[in-house]
Formats: C-alpha cells, structure tokens, sequence
C-alpha cells in the first residue's frame, strides 16, 4: 500500500520509518527542504504524484482540521489516520468520502494495556485512578521546550491534549464518561502558555469513581493505571511494562515501537476494532471541552 504521511516532526518522522518498515511506499508532505525521498510540498501535489491509499495526518494539533478538510475538499477517498487529538478543540467533521477516519491513540495497543483489558472486562470495576507526568523539557531533545507546540495553548498545546491518551484509555477501558468536574492550568514556573497540570474527577459507565491527574512537570516519566473491582487490585504500568494482580507482579516485555507499529497493521489489514473511530475521538474533544470549562466554571459537565 501507498502511504502519505503530512508533517515530518518528531512523530512525522516515526510514523514515515515505521511504515517504510512495514514495506508501505511512503511520501512526505514537509513545506520545510527535508532531505527525506519522496517529500512534496503540499497534499494537492503529493496526492497528483504519489496516489497514497493511506495517509496519516502528523503535523501540529491546530492544523489537523484544516488538513482533514483539504484531504475532503481533493476528494480523498482512501484511509486517514490522524495523530492525537483529533483536533485542537471540539469541532465538527468536514464531510469526507474516506474509507475509514481513525485518530491514532496507540497505547490501546499496549501490550499491558491489552492484558488489563482482558482482566477487566467482566469484572465489577469499583474504582479507578490513572497518573500520568513527563517533563516537558526533556520530550524532545533536540528542541527548545518553549518553541515547540506543546508549549502554546493557540497551537493545541497543554496536557488535556498532549496526555489525552488516558482520557481516551478511561473512557475505552471503563465504557464512557457520564459527567466529570476538573481543575487545572499553567502552576509551574515553565515558560509556557499552555497548561502544565490538571486533575479531573468523573463518573464513568462502567466505573462510579475516576480520577486522572496529568501534568508536564514529572521528572520521571509515570504513566500507571489502578483500578479496584470486586474481586481483586490491578495496578498497569505502562512505562515498566509491568501488571500486578494482588501484589503478583508481571512484567511483559514490548520493543519500543511495538504499539505504533501494530496500529498500523491494524488500519493497513482492515482490523479497526481496536482503534480509535472518529466517534470516540470527538468524545474525547468533548472530555477536553468539559474539563475546560469546569475548571474555569467550578462546575460539574455532563456528557
């Protein structure tokens, strides 16, 4: 299969090695002279040139719109995939002939992730609560903190997004978010003016009590989930790769490409089960716009 993977940043340019990898014929759509094979300086070129069946959406947050809209406005009728968020606040979708619109949440392929969803899933879950920290300065080496996306809150930077991941897992793992209140904002003396840190409450379908705390200050990368049932404690680990059932520890070893890779093996074979539609990525967009407006608010949101 051809693919088309537009923007060549950091997540660009993983997404462009691993579906070479996977033996996809890969262009990149870069308005920067990137010295990569294949590169076009806009989508209406590289669809002419190259004719992707599939392409995969990576450049900034409060672009992804525009650029699913000019995929729509070309008629584009292949696959798209999009990088997480969907968009950089709630919107509604341009119409479209894709074949399928997916957003790409990876960690629901994570192996601990996959083991915890299998434990659970006919349990009676009680309580939930998920961490997750990482230190915005050390994201990406190569780059100044202060001049990347994640740093500005106009270009769809801030945790609620760059972290949505547990959101989306919660909301997957627990079948949905019912209402929720948050806190949250910019607290640390990074020069940033996005938000660095929030702490959001929720009652779940499946799941009374929810609680997530997220924030950019964690100077040891955590991202762990709890969950408490009936029957027995769970504590997922997604950076050690470790499941304790119990007390019982498991450790499941995972290459660290593993779940980029397998999602798009999923798309590329026509296995969507697992990913994340554009329904559960717009619900997502809601979560973010509640929990926005219910730190700003001191409310309670519902779905």
């Amino acid at each position: 299969m051809k693919a088309l993977v537009v923007g060549y940043g950091s997540i660009g340019s993983r997404h462009t090695r691993l579906l070479k990898d996977i033996g996809c014929e890969t262009a990149v759509v870069s308005s920067r002279e990137i010295d990569v094979p294949g590169r076009y300086p806009s989508i209406a070129v590289a669809l002419d040139s190259a004719g992707p069946e599939y392409v995969v959406i990576a450049n900034e947050t409060n672009r992804h719109f525009e650029t699913v809209a000019e995929l729509a406005g070309l008629g584009f009728d292949g696959l798209v995939l999009v990088e997480k968020p969907l968009f950089h606040t709630y919107m509604h979708l341009p119409g479209h002939k894709f074949k399928q619109l997916l957003v790409a949440y990876n960690l629901r392929f994570h192996r601990i992730i996959e083991k915890l969803y299998s434990v659970i899933k006919s349990e009676k879950i009680l309580t939930a609560q998920a961490y997750v920290g990482q230190y915005l300065p050390d994201w990406r080496p190569s780059v100044d903190y202060k001049r990347s996306y994640s740093a500005s809150a106009a270009e769809g930077g801030g945790v609620l997004r760059d972290l949505s991941h547990e959101l989306d897992l919660l909301n997957w793992l627990l079948g949905g978010w019912v209402r929720l209140t948050a806190i949250g904002g910019h607290y640390s003396k990074l020069e940033i003016t996005s938000d660095d840190v929030f702490a959001v409450l929720m009652v779940a379908q499946k799941c009374p009590i929810v609680t997530l705390q997220m924030n950019y200050m964690e100077r040891r990368t955590r991202r762990v989930i709890n969950i408490n049932t009936d029957s027995c404690s769970i504590e997922a680990d997604l950076v050690g790769c470790t499941l304790s059932i119990d007390g019982k520890l498991e450790k499941i070893e995972m290459e660290k490409d593993h779940t980029y890779r397998t999602m798009h093996q999923a798309v590329l074979n026509g296995e969507f089960g697992r990913l994340c539609s554009v329904d559960e990525a717009m619900d997502v967009m809601h979560m973010i716009q509640a929990a926005e407006e219910s730190a700003k608010h001191q409310v309670w949101m519902s779905r």
